[in-house]
């Protein structure tokens, strides 16, 4: 309750002072000056010691302000899904307040497989209306991360593979939060591609790779959004760790692209005093060991940081000179002035209309990856029309498991979870029957241990299931992966791309018992699919957050047209994979030293340009209707494309614009996705969308030149339903 005594007190001290003589307010205090005005005074109040405490910690999520002045500290939350249960002031324990539930939103993979840039300014607003209640003034999201590895436990929390994808969703998403007067804080700056040995990598990217993949949605979210905030990432880049990295913290970031934000290190991602004093770092939150100061633990003194009495001390005796402290501090004020002092009003904790945009999004996001007919019958097994059937099984351990939990970082504690089972229970009742089917071993790596208990206890479960099958009239099996550790986890990475817990056992039983199965698959991440050609009806549902059991009942029954858009391409194999496919050197690193192998070409630009086939391309996801394209045409820059939905119910389609450089004098991938569109058709409708191509749009970053570079000649322009089902094309010539 302190935070909210807090501002409680500053705002009573600034209606005070109003009420007083509003001449007689100092600048800082006065909500009418222009927020740079109020920075330049608060700062030439304060005394050299308060200026260094706004650049570190003092609790967990909590960082200081300036008492003295009546300018509060900084309350930060984890959660780019939702706003984080409470924690302890000085270690990683649960508060246990009964008071700190939330709205638990699809995770971010779903939402960029909405591909719609409307329900990313909903999500975002939603997020920072509970943050705001909640007294949160820095959300530590959204993740824009690149999707490089189908092995990296972080992927669900990020945007996908494609650059323009997640920059054109990051914008919105951030601008939505931020409506509030909460900070969004994008996250991890920057070539955080996985979980294996996160501390410590050191990654080697080239300059173009670095520009051209890994960077824009960063960009967009600065140059954009505007956002507010910035977290670094764990690992280092080209010997450098990203928390204090002279090259991307201070040329790029606050130098090329005026970022007047601040910049937070990741909890223990500091390792460097001088570093973290001149290349960039603002605010240093939870450096929880250090060698020459031992391991403080649950007793740290958060002035023992780098940023802390060392960087004091380095100021007095001239180490460092007074406009280091004096930007850092300057950094941390305005973000103050535009959260905690925006008197900008309380939030809502509106569970109805939250739980209204989670299942705007869930609905839209959910991807409709297979529905083939079942033995001799010449309709798709989806919709499922519940009236045929008398008996429907339900198998899986997420049917039943609270999915927003776990993940480390990411857990919520959502105020409902409806599960798969409990909302086909609630629409059909005795119709439905359930069998867990499989155990979800607790174990380090989240993999099943040995044990003649826990594979007799395997063998029961699955024989449980199939009998049941035999009995039923269809079977929905609800799998996938989890987020436990070695799974969809923060912290490690996972082993395979294979499912877990004898799954793929479990499922070619279930086939053979009974074909007609719906494989709803909860996941942040592509999968292997051994038994593909068998299984009629497979949809890729995320994690869908508080009413992910509505949200696949309604798109399993029919009443949600699934509209989504894989966001990342599904490899055959692992080793199709373009970073996989380089060996360890690539992936994961060798003696703590990696090389990004495959350079630009990640994701479908691999697979299109090496003619690596993926089992489903970027930007695939069928409909339970059909859309015929027509022929497109260019005037000028501007590509036209007519789209007629030619089957019996509305439905969505998303509209997708890839450029390729017919004469490059570069290596370039054959097509990248630089447009996109999502519309909405009733049955026999036809819509003409309508692209313009920018300059922008046909640039690559020339090395050479240090600068991004147009080329005069051809380029061919797709339009496409995926990176693969391309419908057109014309010719641009520059």
């Amino acid at each position: 309750m302190k935070q909210i005594f807090t501002t409680l007190a500053i705002m009573l001290m600034s209606m005070a002072l109003h009420a007083q003589n509003t001449s007689s307010v100092p600048v800082y205090l006065d909500e009418k000056q222009p927020i740079e005005a109020r920075v330049n005074d608060a700062l030439s109040r304060m005394t050299l010691e308060e200026k260094v405490k706004l650049c570190h910690a003092q609790g967990k999520f909590y960082s200081n302000g300036v008492p003295r002045l009546g300018i509060p500290g900084l309350w930060s939350s984890d959660g780019p899904h939702g706003v984080r249960f409470e924690m302890n002031w000085a270690d990683w324990g649960h508060s246990g307040w009964e008071i700190d539930s939330c709205t638990a939103f699809p995770t971010l993979t779903c939402l960029a497989a909405t591909w719609n840039e409307e329900l990313a300014y909903a999500y975002g607003k939603g997020v920072g209306e509970e943050a705001r209640y909640r007294n949160k003034n820095v959300m530590l999201g959204p993740g824009v991360n690149i999707y490089r590895t189908p092995l990296n436990g972080r992927n669900f929390e990020y945007m996908g593979e494609d650059p323009y994808l997640a920059a054109t969703l990051v914008v919105p998403y951030i601008k939505g939060v931020q409506s509030n007067g909460v900070a969004s804080c994008v996250k991890h700056y920057c070539v955080n591609n996985q979980e294996t040995n996160r501390m410590g990598v050191n990654v080697e990217v080239s300059e173009r790779a670095l520009r051209e993949i890994y960077l824009p949605a960063f960009r967009a979210a600065v140059q954009e959004a505007g956002v507010w905030a910035l977290m670094g990432a764990y690992n280092k880049i080209r010997g450098q760790h990203a928390c204090h990295n002279e090259y991307t913290l201070q040329k790029i970031l606050k130098g090329e692209w005026g970022f007047d934000g601040v910049v937070m290190s990741d909890w223990d991602g500091t390792h460097n005093a001088k570093e973290a004093a001149f290349n960039g770092l603002d605010i240093e939150m939870g450096t929880s060991s250090r060698p020459d100061k031992g391991i403080f633990g649950r007793n740290f003194r958060f002035d023992e940081s780098y940023l802390g009495n060392d960087f004091l001390k380095g100021l007095r005796d001239g180490t460092y000179p007074m406009e280091l402290v004096n930007d850092k501090a300057r950094r941390v004020l305005r973000l103050i002035f535009r959260t905690a002092m925006n008197r900008q009003g309380f939030g809502k904790m509106d569970f109805a209309a939250h739980s209204e945009v989670v299942k705007a999004i869930g609905s839209e996001g959910v991807v409709l990856l297979q529905n083939n007919p079942v033995a001799k019958s010449k309709t798709p097994l989806l919709p499922m029309d519940v009236s045929q059937y008398q008996k429907i099984l339900i198998v899986g351990d997420n049917a039943t498991r609270v999915l927003s939990h776990g993940g480390q970082s990411s857990e919520l504690n959502p105020q409902h979870e409806t599960s798969v089972l409990k909302a086909f229970q609630d629409r059909y009742g005795d119709k439905i029957i359930y069998a867990q089917g499989y155990a979800v071993a607790q174990a380090w790596g989240g993999q099943p241990q040995g044990g003649s208990n826990q594979s007799d206890n395997a063998t029961q479960l699955r024989e449980e299931a199939v009998e049941k099958a035999k009995q039923a009239d269809i079977v929905i099996y609800v799998g996938g992966l989890n987020k436990e550790s070695g799974q969809d986890c923060e912290g490690s990475d996972r082993r395979s791309m294979g499912l877990s817990f004898g799954q793929n056992e479990l499922i070619t039983a279930l086939l053979n018992a009974n074909p007609r199965i719906v494989f709803v698959m909860m996941s942040g991440n592509a999968m292997e699919l051994p038994e593909l050609k068998r299984m009629p009806a497979i949809l890729h549902a995320w994690y869908l957050g508080s009413d992910a059991g509505d949200i696949v009942a309604d798109i399993v029954s029919g009443k949600v047209c699934p509209s989504g858009k894989l966001p990342f391409s599904y490899p055959v194999k692992l080793e199709d994979n373009g970073a996989m496919s380089f060996g360890a050197e690539s992936y994961p690193g060798v003696n703590g030293q990696q090389t990004y192998k495959e350079d630009i070409l990640v994701g479908y630009r691999w697979h299109d340009t090496k003619g690596i086939p993926a089992l489903f391309p970027f930007g695939y996801g069928l409909s339970y209707t059909t859309f015929k394209y027509g022929k497109p045409s260019i005037s000028g820059r501007t590509v036209s494309v007519a789209v007629t939905n030619t089957g019996k119910v509305e439905g969505k389609e998303v509209v997708q614009l890839y450029v390729g450089d017919d004469q490059a004098s570069v290596l370039r991938p054959t097509k990248e996705l630089k447009h996109f569109k999502k519309i909405s058709l009733k049955p026999g409708e036809t819509k003409t969308v309508e692209f313009t191509i920018k300059d922008d749009d046909l640039k690559f970053y020339d090395e050479a030149s240090r600068g991004w570079k147009l080329e005069p000649g051809s380029f061919t322009l797709y339009i496409g339903s995926s990176s693969t089902d391309i419908r057109g094309k014309v010719k641009l010539n520059v």
